[in-house]
């Protein structure tokens, strides 16, 4: 069995958020991303069956972003995930994000 799972980047919580000049934004120049933590823990519950020899071959991590949401992927994998992938896109609303996911499920 093959798990996917799905993480996102948010900013680390003790970042200090700064507004671009419209403050339409916020900048993102200095702001430290980590995986969400609900999405780590549902990496470290994959990692865990797949330890126990429940019939795990493969976890892989999958995000929809930029460049920038690099450093999470190589995060998940130094926790242990086998693949990573990065979907190349800004993530604009739930709707596209579901979408872009759906299509690397279908593709494999």
């Amino acid at each position: 069995m093959n798990i996917l799972v799905c993480i996102s980047s948010v900013p680390e919580t003790t970042t200090k958020i700064r507004f671009t000049d419209d403050n339409k934004k916020f900048d993102e120049n200095e702001v430290k991303w980590i995986i969400n933590p609900w999405d780590e823990l549902a990496l470290t519950r994959a990692l865990e069956l797949k330890e126990q020899g429940k019939g795990v071959d493969e976890i892989t991590v999958v995000t929809v972003g930029t460049p920038n949401t690099d450093q999470v992927l190589r995060k998940a994998l130094a926790i242990g995930a086998d693949k990573a992938i990065r979907v190349n896109a800004e993530p604009t609303d739930a709707w596209f994000t579901a979408h872009q996911l759906a299509e690397v499920v279908k593709n494999g």
